[in-house]
């Protein structure tokens, strides 16, 4: 028995020390945390934070990487995905449109695309199933995408697919707090340690953009990528600060992390790998400050000296911009990072433009039909490439979707170039229709437009009609209007990397790995609010109130007349005559009078007369209270 207990209690312990040793996927789990921090023209402040967790395989059982994601990516069979909650738009024309963060920002309310590794007849159920599981991981109506007439499937004017990407947008999705938090639970250390301790609410929603997105990558080995990102744009708190004023008479207040977050950093995530803060000084303050401006001269100044200085090198190996690392395993609790920029003298700069501005509105009047405009405005992008304006060109590439209530005439297409009509041919070079079908399916139109490079302004117009909804198909609030999804504009040609050259081989950052891949510069359109044809939904109540009004009065009336008998009204009367009246009784009671019985003033009232207006005056107040409930 001796050897049989001894092997017995030799392999329980083999397994329990099979249980505790770490897999193998958990071992080579990663998990980073990055901050950049950039001022911006119109005197405000960009904070864009981005973690990436990665496993080497979907497993059970993770140390790291959020269960719950990889569970999404086994189920649903995900090769990308993209989903993003956005509050406010981004201001192009100010905060730049050619760099990688302007490149990668989101239209207003909520937007997801994802590229399935499915045959395409399982694709749109898949969908479906992926839109309820989005719902209810981060509490919003991502499930409102389900419906066939929410998504589309873009061939090109997206991201070149084989037909398996299904694109969905919701735009009046509203972002709280409540997306906030899950989106936080995925971390590892949520917001309680490291960089996502910033995140203090107030703060952040106080801001003028706010989006935040995850972003999903597997690899054919199994191997998926977890990118969170959170871009805010927010105004530094000028109570407490230095403020300077610059030329133009606004205000340049001088910042740190404690103005604009409420917080102080005390060091990193603990199972973070690197855990980094970057201060990014753009061209145009390096350009004015001088080209080797450093953390501290006669214009700004660094409240902390920097670990490191990266220095970005464009396609001609010239200076661009400047990134100042910090590393937070040097900071603790009782050395906080308070990292900010203090202004000696006013600067003036701009941002790197995209190659046109796209803006988009609407045109007519009426709850018929209408025209959409999609102008484009040169930002003079043609003077830094080669050759004269009558032999080069600039692409473009458009996509817009259209819900099926806005019947477009894509024949109608007219292109206008500096105000003068222009022939199809000479602009369009190609394009892909998608035509909407009624309550079943929106419309997609992308289009692949070449224009000159010394064109000033063009106009793409394209006029609808406006469709009929059914009763229950209208929102709470139809009279605000309904929304058309914004358009994306992408430029081809053109590309938003950046390298920063590093010499340490160890130096391993995935925000800069992604601000070197070759991404195409593009850009959101506004979101219309289209007006249509909506019933006075007031009316049936009105028309309830005043029926059951007169009904009452009718039928109580009728019924009170074919109910009398005048034999028995007759007795009454007699009886109530030979009794002294009660009313003026107890009113001469109340006086201290002695009531008199003969007197004629005291006639009784009729008691059928009292109950018809006793009946009467109890339907006129129901039906006003019904009638007041129900238009408030």
């Amino acid at each position: 028995m001796a050897p049989a207990r001894r092997l017995l209690a030799l392999s329980l312990l083999l397994l329990l020390l099979a249980a505790a040793a770490p897999a193998p996927s958990a071992a080579a789990e990663e998990f980073t945390e990055e901050l950049l921090l950039r001022p911006l023209p119109d005197r405000k402040a960009l904070a864009h934070f981005h973690f990436r967790s990665s496993t080497p395989a979907p497993a059970r059982h993770h140390h790291l990487f959020p269960k719950a994601i990889s569970h999404l990516v086994q189920k649903f069979h995900i090769s990308e995905l993209e989903l993003s909650f956005t509050q406010g738009r981004w201001n192009y024309e100010t905060w730049g449109g050619h760099d990688p963060l302007s490149t990668n920002t989101k239209p207003p309310g909520v937007e997801l695309w994802a590229v399935f590794d499915l045959p395409s007849s399982e694709i749109d159920a898949t969908w479906k199933n992926l839109t309820h599981a989005l719902s209810g991981l981060f509490c919003a109506s991502v499930n409102f995408l389900e419906s066939s007439t929410a998504f589309s499937a873009p061939r090109w004017g997206f991201k070149s697919n084989e037909g398996n990407l299904r694109y969905g947008a919701l735009p009046r999705e509203a972002v709280c707090t409540e997306n906030l938090t899950p989106w936080l639970k995925l971390l590892p250390c949520r917001d309680k340690a490291g960089i996502a301790s910033l995140l203090y609410r107030p703060s952040i929603y106080k801001g003028y953009y706010h989006s935040q997105k995850l972003k999903l990558t597997t690899s054919k080995t199994g191997g998926i990528v977890l990118d969170q990102s959170l871009t805010v744009v927010l105004q530094p708190n000028t109570a407490s600060g230095k403020q300077l004023h610059s030329a133009d008479g606004k205000p340049q207040p001088s910042w740190s992390l404690e103005h604009l977050f409420n917080r102080k950093l005390s060091g990193k995530c603990l199972v973070s790998r690197s855990s980094r803060i970057f201060v990014e000084i753009e061209k145009g303050i390096l350009a004015e400050s001088g080209p080797e401006a450093s953390w501290s001269n006669e214009f700004f100044e660094l409240s902390t000296a920097p670990d490191r200085v990266l220095n970005e090198l464009d396609h001609l190996d010239v200076q661009s911009s400047s990134l100042y690392e910090y590393d937070l395993g040097n900071y603790n609790d009782d050395e906080p990072l308070d990292v900010g920029i203090t202004w000696k003298l006013p600067l003036i700069w701009s941002c790197s433009p995209a190659p046109y501005y796209a803006r988009r509105f609407l045109m007519g009047s009426g709850n018929e039909r209408g025209s959409i405009a999609l102008s484009f405005l040169s930002t003079d992008l043609h003077k830094q490439l080669g050759g004269s304006s009558n032999d080069c060109s600039i692409k473009a590439v458009v996509l817009q979707v259209f819900p099926w209530y806005v019947k477009v005439f894509y024949h109608s297409l007219q292109i206008f170039i500096d105000g003068s009509s222009k022939a199809i041919s000479e602009v369009l070079e190609m394009i892909h229709v998608t035509p909407s079908e009624d309550k079943l399916s929106p419309g997609t139109l992308e289009m692949l437009l070449r224009f000159p490079c010394g064109m000033q302004s063009a106009t793409l117009i394209l006029d609808f009609d406006k469709g009929f909804l059914h009763i229950d198909e209208y929102p709470p609030d139809a009279n605000q209007g309904f929304d058309i999804p914004s358009a994306l504009v992408s430029f081809p040609e053109f590309n938003s990397s950046r390298r920063y050259p590093e010499t340490d081989p160890m130096f391993v950052s995935p925000l800069l790995e992604n601000f070197k891949e070759e991404n195409v510069v593009k850009s959101y359109t506004e979101v219309l609010l289209v007006p249509l044809t909506t019933p006075d939904f007031s009316m049936p109540y009105n028309v309830i109130t005043f029926t059951c009004t007169v009904l009452a009065l009718y039928f109580g009336s009728l019924l009170n007349a074919l109910r009398r008998r005048i034999g028995e009204e007759e007795s009454k009367l007699k009886k109530a005559a030979s009794r002294p009246a009660l009313i003026p009784m107890l009113i001469a009671r109340l006086r201290g009078q002695k009531a008199d019985p003969s007197n004629s003033e005291s006639s009784p009232v009729s008691p059928i007369g009292l109950k018809l207006l006793l009946k009467v005056a109890f339907v006129a107040v129901v039906a006003v209270a019904f009638h007041y409930l129900s238009n408030s």
